[in-house]
């Protein structure tokens, strides 16, 4: 199905200069409407992906427009662009329309296309996780380790290390699918991470680095309005926090960490030190081992650790 984006505003120049904005994207398929009306009966025909809308136009302003959008089409995401930032604006595009992104004009086209991306890749994933197709899910996992080329399988083995761990803490069973889900899609943020700052070889920026740490809240965000499982949702949300409460994104400490969250982060990080990486080989396994100990008192429930060591031997022995 096309990607399909709805820009709506008034000005026909401003139509016009979007339009030749994306005469090259052949990936995207970008309708126009010059009014707010005009921009709902479009809705009304066919799936629309993404709507970017003005603010101030006649009759029907941007923000009643784009309200009116999110009770038609609650997955189609929007984006408010005006000439007239203020805080008044901003805050009522997102209280009454729930905008995504808010965009000032004058536009820098490449910050409108990247916003654009960004809105598109957020509809798929919400459709992909509100679809409560497992297959789906693995599929959407496999996507994002086509875009980290040293993760390939990463999410697929966290999930088995972090449901045996489950198990050997006891879990409720009926946890432990969600858990698997979770440890599936526990990266899925990393779809709005540009390729070239995830494969990049040496130490990041400040910038890229925090374009990274921006990837649980996007992921979780999606799959909270894909109307996920809080288990899921937590996993991927506070997958990098830490035991000593120095972790991302929210800081939580020891047992305010859930449960399912701690452990995901020691499957993920055990997998990790034991694959290659862009920046490195893969340890052995008994210097992996060393490492995860020797982490345990900053960054893991050190209970949990116990559980997993034997779960770990095992995958040395099953080769």
């Amino acid at each position: 199905m096309m990607q399909t984006v709805l820009f709506v505003d008034d000005e026909l120049s401003i139509r016009n200069a979007i339009e030749r904005m994306y005469l090259e994207r052949d990936d995207v398929h970008c309708l126009f409407a010059a009014s707010g009306q005009e921009g709902l009966d479009l809705l009304e025909k066919g799936n629309v992906w993404v709507v970017v809308s003005d603010n101030m136009m006649p009759g029907m302003r941007g923000i009643e427009f784009l309200s009116k959008v999110r009770g038609m089409r609650p997955d189609t995401v929007r984006i408010m662009m005006t000439a007239h930032a203020d805080l008044t604006v901003a805050i009522d595009a997102i209280n009454k329309s729930e905008a995504y992104r808010f965009v000032t004009k004058p536009w820098d086209n490449k910050e409108l296309m990247d916003t654009v991306d960004e809105a598109l890749m957020r509809y798929q994933l919400i459709k992909s996780l509100g679809a409560e197709d497992e297959s789906m899910y693995l599929s959407l996992a496999q996507t994002v380790e086509l875009k980290d080329h040293y993760t390939k399988g990463h999410c697929d083995r966290v999930a088995g290390y972090a449901v045996a761990l489950a198990k050997a803490a006891g879990l409720r069973d009926e946890m432990l699918n969600d858990i698997k889900h979770g440890s599936w899609l526990h990266d899925c943020g990393k779809i709005g991470v540009p390729e070239v700052v995830l494969n990049f070889p040496g130490q990041l920026s400040d910038d890229d680095y925090e374009k990274v740490m921006q990837h649980p809240r996007w992921g979780s965000e999606v799959a909270r309005q894909a109307r996920m499982s809080d288990t899921v949702i937590n996993i991927i949300l506070y997958h990098h926090e830490r035991f000593d409460g120095k972790g991302y994104p929210s800081g939580l400490k020891a047992d305010k960490i859930p449960i399912e969250a701690r452990i995901v982060a020691i499957a993920d990080v055990f997998d990790a030190l034991y694959s290659d990486r862009p920046y490195r080989k893969a340890y052995d396994f008994d210097r992996a081992i060393e490492i995860l100990q020797e982490m345990t008192e900053t960054h893991f429930d050190q209970c949990l650790m116990g559980l997993f060591l034997p779960i770990a031997e095992e995958v040395r022995a099953n080769g």
